[in-house]
């Protein structure tokens, strides 16, 4: 009888061993926060959507990629409808992509002045990393894609990306630098020095082969987040 407790006891415990072995993993769950960009990378060429097959491979299901774009959006919007369209899902990531509309609306006097862009971005990222939730901070990438700062808000640009890098060391946050990025990107592969066409369709949203480029860059900035998580 004692002999049988016992081999029970270690069927038991074998069966236990092998219902969480056969467990799902938990996902990663990733919320792109962003303007119109982010809000068309969930169509089937966007970098959201790229993302999910770089991110899970042969069907594999490590991440969760969720859009969280609207069009228009400046800085202040995002921080008003955090709650709502991100915190209420409980990422463990964001990845935050604006600027470029806090910038480019000051053609028309809706922009964004440089120290309201700070004190905004600053404060939503103080709150998301209260709640525990990681971040990955972006540059706005382009408005024109001339690669020899002769755009006409390229001034603008390099300022307000450089508030997010100082916000990005500061709070020693995940930095994908897409502003960077871009201009080496344009310096090889934009021999005429158009201002578009050449990873957008109209010198800011994205194209095929902007979204495959953004792409690989968020990725990775993901993959080296998680590393040893996944």
């Amino acid at each position: 009888m004692k002999h049988l407790k016992k081999h029970l006891r270690s069927i038991s415990i074998i069966s236990i061993f092998i219902s969480f072995s056969c467990m799902p993993a938990k996902k990663t769950k990733v919320v792109f926060f962003g303007d119109s960009i982010t809000e068309a990378a969930v169509n089937p060429h966007g970098f959201i959507t790229i993302d999910d097959s770089l991110l899970n491979p042969k069907g594999s299901s490590n991440y969760d990629l969720i859009g969280a774009g609207i069009s228009g959006n400046k800085v202040y919007d995002l921080y008003f409808r955090m709650d709502e369209d991100v915190m209420s899902k409980s990422p463990d990531i964001v990845v935050i992509w604006v600027g470029v509309n806090d910038v480019w609306h000051k053609k028309m006097g809706t922009g964004t002045d440089a120290d309201k862009f700070e004190s905004f971005y600053l404060a939503m990222v103080k709150k998301f990393k209260a709640a525990n939730i990681k971040l990955i901070v972006c540059t706005p990438a382009a408005i024109g894609e001339k690669y020899d700062n002769s755009n006409e808000q390229d001034g603008d640009l390099n300022k307000y990306s450089n508030i997010i890098r100082k916000i990005a060391t500061d709070q020693q946050l995940t930095l994908v630098d897409l502003r960077s990025e871009y201009e080496s990107y344009e310096k090889n592969n934009n021999p005429n020095n158009l201002d578009k066409g050449i990873l957008t369709v109209d010198g800011v949203h994205l194209n095929d082969a902007g979204n495959l480029f953004v792409a690989k860059l968020m990725a990775e900035g993901i993959r080296k987040m998680t590393q040893g998580v996944q």
